[in-house]
Order: structure tokens, then C-alpha cells, then sequence
């Protein structure tokens, strides 16, 4: 099985399928706020791969979704909190 070592990516667009179907809770103004990240732990276990991708000269394009909508949009499970979060990656 091949793993990331395995693969040339520099110059390249990788697409990532990430698993951020993480809790949230209600901001601290309450329900209308911005929602809140209670426990970012599969964002953390993505970051290992995001950096290695990113630091090889990849372009990483990450795919995600927050929740199961039922096929309606829904600003209640947009993935804004989680691009926050990750925004504050090192």
C-alpha cells in the first residue's frame, strides 16, 4: 500500500476528503451567533497530512461537510468554524 513518502506531489493539486463532522455549540451570544467548536480532535489528526502535503510544494484543495443536512442548506452547519480553526494551524 502506498502512502504519502510514496508520492510526488510538489507542483501538484491534491484533493483531500476530510472527516470535520465535528460538535458544535452555540456561540457565546447565543443561538444566532457564530457557531463554537467543542472538540477539534479530527481537525488536529488531519493536520499532520495537510502540513505534510502543504510543506512537499503540494496545493491542497480539502473537501469536507459538517453534519447531515437532508439535502437543505443549512448556515447552521456550514464549515466556517472549522476554516477558522484551521486558519489557526501552524
Amino acid at each position: 500500500m502506498k502512502s504519502l513518502d510514496d508520492l510526488e506531489v510538489a507542483g501538484r493539486t491534491v484533493l483531500v476528503r476530510a472527516d470535520f463532522n465535528v460538535p458544535l455549540a452555540d456561540g457565546p451570544d447565543g443561538p444566532d451567533d457564530t457557531k463554537v467548536i467543542t472538540d477539534d480532535g479530527r481537525i488536529r489528526a488531519a493536520l499532520p497530512t495537510l502540513t505534510y502535503l502543504r510543506d512537499a510544494g503540494a496545493k491542497v484543495v480539502v473537501v469536507a461537510h459538517l453534519g447531515r443536512p437532508k439535502g437543505v442548506a443549512s448556515d447552521a452547519l456550514g464549515l466556517q468554524p472549522v476554516a477558522d480553526r484551521l486558519s489557526e494551524a501552524p
